[in-house]
């Protein structure tokens, strides 16, 4: 697997993968193209993650997902924020996104 030393360094390596979507994350769904897909969790899967940490700043600790979906035929990436500031999400979409 590949490693990243900073969360730019992530984005950049992983759109020319061909993660080039842009996914938000919803309460029970991604999604992308603003609002013009909605993916839902048996709709994608976590092909690999990365998570940055500062030491310093607990605001900085983000993880980066590289997501595909095969129903949508879509590739792309999630950032979000973990531990106290993630998002709050559906119980499905928190096991999908669970990082192993």
């Amino acid at each position: 697997m590949e490693n990243y030393s900073n969360l730019i360094e992530a984005i950049n390596g992983l759109k020319k993968q061909g993660y080039t979507e842009d996914f938000n994350l919803r309460q029970s769904c991604l999604e992308c193209r603003d609002g013009q897909y909605k993916i839902f969790h048996d709709e994608f899967v976590v092909d690999k993650y990365f998570r940055f940490e500062d030491d310093t700043d607990p605001a900085e600790q983000s993880i980066i997902y590289a997501i595909s979906s095969k129903a949508h035929k879509l590739k792309g990436i999630l950032i979000n924020a973990y531990g106290i500031y993630s998002d709050p999400i559906t119980n499905e979409m928190l096991e999908h996104l669970k990082v192993k």
